[in-house]
């Protein structure tokens, strides 16, 4: 799992909550054009703030960023299509090498034009040891890149990896800004400059981001010129602002979102995503680490009532990190809810129920915890409805909750509640998830997975772009996760989004796990018509 892969936010909920009904948040609708009715600003509530702002660390690695553009970016349908780049990249025949020409005019935010050389930068950094960013695993691929004079960029390819054009949605950083700093430290990290349609004018930790927008934009200036992320991380504070009229749009779980279905001035939005809940089972925990044990969990585990109880339907049963709609999803490796199979496993396995209930084996009673993100109530939701399927199998699970700096240190021996999913390509919901040797690596390989054959299997599919052999090969990563789980997929999850009318008829995406920063409804708010 990438450095994104998972939220690392360390204020409370509740915290945050008031820290932002303190802030001097703008409130909608008091701010209008100057020849009056077309409201030129918007305000939105958003669960979570990144750490960074810096591509360079990996905000905005999946593109859509706001701030800055990549040499290519995503259509309302995710197809690629040209940003930077006045067109999509000529490949080799042999598919190693990658050319892009550059657009003529483009500015930094403060009037220094963009320039190859600031690609060339923006990878090299990346790549260099020395760069704190946990994605870097992405760009494996990438041999080097040269510009060649001011508009013409070359990737060079150590294999053909199929995927390669969607990793340059990638943000393009400034180097006459960023490479005359600390690249893990320097101020570039929370005062951006980029290439994008909106600028930061300031970002007050735990409560928003501001942001105007961008005159110098290429793709000409945005009508809503003052855009307010507002964090609040507390799912019903953020929907009694949205009430209130303090809020424009906000992210919402389904049952809050849908209090809102009579409200003629306000519109739902259901985005569907990549965006899966999953419980890691940590290899060097005895109980969640034996394999029988997680079989038996993948079993007594009732997927449909989460989605129907948790999820009010907004979402679907995951047996995987590829969604079962997905062309690259295998099928048969769906599991049904079955504790009598489940309990079946365990009594075969030598774990034996006690006088209480709880299973024991050569000693061991089968029992560990399980931790989620402290204000998180989806995920809390999901661990409580684990922790009772697992128990009704035998298996105690002990639920708590904590931010990531208690939860970080002890995911080597305790199950977290986790979060994942990308939808550009398999390999970026599979490499950092699965492979072995990125145990340990900050968030990827959470549950410390190992297995040989699914190792093997990761590294063919990525350095191979026939579609037919990188088909087979996740083929075969679905079906090992069905006999050897080193973790228990619950759900994928639909999001779910309630904004204002007044901005017109809004789309979404098909989101990743991250999402609610700069997906959402606003993935193109430069181009939304303000009504009037």
């Amino acid at each position: 799992m990438t450095g994104r892969w998972i939220r690392a936010t360390g204020t409370t909920a509740a915290a945050a909550a008031l820290a932002v009904a303190a802030s001097a948040c703008s409130a909608p609708g008091g701010d209008s054009g100057s020849g009056g009715g077309a409201k030129t600003s918007a305000v939105v509530g958003i669960a979570y703030e990144p750490d960074s702002l810096s591509p360079l660390l990996g905000y905005g690695k999946d593109g859509n960023s706001k701030i800055f553009d990549g040499l290519l970016t995503h259509d309302a349908d995710m197809k690629l299509k040209p940003a930077l780049a006045t067109e999509l990249p000529k490949i080799s025949d042999d598919g190693r090498t990658y050319t892009y020409r550059l657009r003529k005019g483009v500015e930094f935010s403060d009037g220094k034009p963009f320039t190859a050389d600031d690609v060339v930068f923006t990878y090299d950094t990346i790549l260099d040891k020395k760069t704190n960013n946990a994605s870097k695993t992405e760009l494996d691929a990438l041999d080097s890149v040269e510009a060649k004079g001011e508009r013409t960029v070359v990737f060079h390819l150590k294999y053909p990896y199929a995927p390669f054009a969607e990793r340059t949605v990638l943000p393009i950083a400034p180097k006459h800004i960023a490479g005359e700093q600390n690249v893990n430290t320097g101020a570039f990290t929370t005062k951006p400059v980029g290439t994008g349609p909106y600028k930061l004018v300031k970002w007050s930790k735990g409560e928003k981001l501001t942001f105007k927008a961008n005159s110098r934009y290429w793709g000409g200036a945005p009508k809503v010129k003052d855009f307010t992320m507002a964090i609040i991380k507390d799912d019903d504070v953020r929907a009694t602002r949205l009430r209130s009229g303090d809020l424009d749009g906000a992210i919402l779980p389904p049952n809050l979102a849908g209090t809102f279905a009579k409200d003629d001035d306000k519109q739902t939005l259901e985005a569907k995503s990549f965006d899966y809940r999953v419980v890691t089972l940590p290899t060097d925990n005895k109980v969640a680490g034996d394999t029988d044990v997680r079989r038996a969990l993948d079993l007594a585990v009732d997927r449909k009532a989460m989605v129907d109880s948790i999820l009010y339907g907004a979402g679907k049963a995951a047996y995987g990190p590829v969604p079962t709609d997905s062309e690259w999803f295998t099928k048969g490796t769906e599991r049904s809810h079955d504790l009598a199979e489940a309990e079946k496993i365990l009594d075969d396995a030598g774990w034996k129920p006690g006088s209480d209930g709880i299973r024991r084996k050569n000693g061991v009673k089968a029992t560990f915890p399980l931790w989620y993100l402290s204000g998180d109530k989806l995920r809390q939701d999901h661990a409580l409805a684990y922790a009772s399927d697992a128990k009704k199998a035998g298996i105690q699970i002990k639920v708590q909750a904590g931010t990531w700096e208690v939860i970080q240190p002890r995911m080597k021996s305790d199950a977290v509640l986790a979060g994942g999913g990308a939808p550009a390509d398999p390999d970026f919901d599979q490499y950092t998830l699965l492979k072995s040797d990125l145990a340990g690596d900050g968030f990827n390989n959470m549950g410390y997975y190992d297995n040989p054959a699914v190792d093997k299997a990761l590294d063919e599919a990525r350095r191979t772009d026939d579609r037919a052999k990188r088909k087979s090969a996740y083929d075969s990563i679905q079906r090992a996760l069905v006999k050897d789980p080193g973790y228990t997929f619950l759900t994928h999850i639909d999001h779910v989004y309630v904004l204002d009318k007044k901005f017109g008829d809004l789309t979404t995406q098909v989101e990743p796990h991250d999402h609610g920063f700069a997906t959402g409804p606003w993935w193109n708010i430069e181009d939304w018509q303000p009504s009037k």
